[in-house]
């Protein structure tokens, strides 16, 4: 409780656009004693509870209120690249890590044009078809099949004969190959 108290003065003091020195002073202390409180310096009471609340204008359940958690859901503005539709499935698409991502192949998608580069992909297909080639080797992956492989290896994905739908969880240089190459 005390460092969500001290991290909203902080912040609602922030947002008031408010110094040290002005919400002290509206609140009777020295800014030394406000910013010992901000930053645990100095332990928080019930007692300086209503004080620092009306200094911000606002009241102590205002003060004490948790933090409003972010959305979870992930806002999917699909991409297109060589025909296929990638949906991220991540909050940052385009930062540093894996990511992954829901791609549909179109019913076209069939010729084979194997490419490689550094990276590591997975592969888990939702429907359809997939057909993978890896090297000199052929798959066919089914519904709730998953392949994984060295990206170094040269390969493509494509579809068996209807539209295919996978979840595909790429490596940092994979993730950039696939859809900023």
């Amino acid at each position: 409780m005390q460092s969500r108290v001290r991290a909203r003065l902080r912040s609602l003091r922030a947002d008031r656009g408010l110094t040290l020195a002005e919400a002290a002073g509206a609140a009777g202390m020295d800014p030394s004693s406000w910013s010992r409180l901000e930053s645990g310096a100095r332990r928080l009471t019930l007692d300086h509870l209503p004080v620092l609340a009306r200094a911000l204008g606002i009241t102590v359940d205002d003060l004490l209120e948790a933090p409003v958690a972010p959305d979870p859901r992930v806002a999917a503005t699909p991409t297109t690249r060589d025909g296929m539709t990638f949906w991220p499935l991540n909050h940052h698409p385009t930062g540093s890590g894996h990511h992954a991502f829901k791609i549909r192949l179109p019913s076209d998608r069939r010729e084979a044009m194997p490419r490689e580069h550094e990276g590591h992909d997975w592969l888990y297909v939702l429907s359809g078809r997939l057909r993978l080639v890896l090297g000199e080797e052929e798959f066919v992956l089914r519904p709730g099949e998953a392949a994984e492989f060295d990206t170094r290896t040269p390969h493509w994905i494509g579809v068996v004969d209807e539209p295919v739908e996978l979840i595909g969880l790429f490596g940092p240089s994979g993730e950039k190959v696939h859809l900023r190459s």
